[in-house]
């Protein structure tokens, strides 16, 4: 390629982004820097984080700057090398841009992965990446659940949702998914191995909270929070003495301008619940450690990751924008090219 097309952040969403909050350009693809490297970007990530990234707004990562591509993990091969550890034609994970080609600078975070290990190099973007070890850390080392304890799971036909519960029952635990829609409240129960699936849509807080209720009448012992809103607020009126809650999305509250909290924070204090602020960053030392794990399970036929991947540059937007509708159905990943 002759070109290196960019999608760009050309304004700061508000509320909703729209096509014009973005930008696809071709600009001149880049040289490597004097002990750096390009990558030929393969797979991107697409994930719910990235609407938080464009808001000038205080966060775990600083905003995505006007005018640079959307910030993405990547999988993808080296291109071009003045660097002594990295040489063209080596597959490698980092995070780096909805771009054709990204540079990589020296003591950057960029990994190599062996891709014969795996039956897609997405597969580093979804059971082998972030994704995968948001679930498996988020559960095993945050919540710690117990054999026999209920786990509550919302967005759970979502990509770290599915995985959790599925984590849920390879642990012992029974386990309630929140999904929207039954079709994919089925694919909860017939694909994934959940005990039950409640389908959120058009209820109220009272109402959801109620169906909650019936399918746990001791309460969450487990709550894996991915929404928040409505369906956060149904879910803290069921809590079990003691119930751990990890907090690792509010995807339902990413496109509101003005942002609401949560109403029913009380219910932690009655229930002596902890609440725990989870980001999988924290874990990158052990990614080695829990990716092993999870292709042990998934060889295992125990574990199931779906990746939902949409093909094009051209149509990152709409790509995108399939996280806030519902229309993904698994780990969503745009592929940008087939490598070198």
């Amino acid at each position: 390629m002759t070109v290196n097309r960019r999608f760009l952040l050309a304004r700061r969403p508000v509320g909703t982004p729209v096509p014009e909050d973005f930008s696809l350009v071709e600009q001149a693809v880049p040289s490597a820097p004097e002990g750096g490297f390009v990558v030929r970007n393969c797979y991107a990530s697409l994930d719910p984080a990235q609407r938080g990234w464009m808001d000038d707004a205080p966060s775990y990562m600083p905003p995505i700057p006007l005018g640079d591509p959307v910030r993405a993990t990547t999988v993808g091969v080296v291109a071009a090398s003045n660097s002594p550890d990295f040489a063209v034609g080596d597959w490698v994970l980092g995070m780096n841009g909805l771009e054709d080609y990204s540079v990589n600078g020296a003591g950057g975070f960029t990994m190599k992965v062996d891709v014969a290990q795996v039956d897609s190099p997405s597969r580093f973007l979804s059971a082998m990446g972030a994704v995968g070890l948001t679930a498996y850390f988020g559960l095993i080392d945050v919540a710690k659940p117990k054999p026999g304890e209920t786990l509550l799971v919302s967005g759970a036909a979502g990509a770290v949702g599915s995985a959790v519960g599925q984590i849920g029952k390879i642990l012992g635990c029974r386990v309630i998914g929140i999904a929207g829609g039954a079709e994919k409240c089925r694919r909860l129960i017939e694909d994934y191995g959940f005990d039950v699936a409640i389908d959120y849509k058009n209820k109220s807080v009272e109402q959801l909270a109620a169906e909650i209720r019936a399918a746990a009448p001791n309460g969450a012992d487990v709550v894996f929070e991915n929404v928040g809103g409505d369906v956060f607020d149904a879910e803290l009126l069921n809590l079990a003495k003691h119930a751990r809650i990890v907090l690792c999305g509010l995807i339902s509250e990413y496109n509101s301008p003005a942002k609401v909290g949560a109403r029913n924070l009380w219910s932690i204090l009655i229930n002596q619940a902890t609440l725990y602020g989870y980001l999988i960053m924290d874990y990158a030392p052990r990614f080695a450690e829990g990716g092993a794990v999870m292709a042990q399970w998934m060889a295992e036929g125990r574990l199931r990751i779906d990746d939902d991947v949409q093909v094009g540059l051209e149509n990152a937007y709409d790509a995108f924008m399939r996280l806030f509708t519902g229309a993904n159905t698994g780990k969503l990943v745009l592929k940008i090219a087939d490598g070198l």
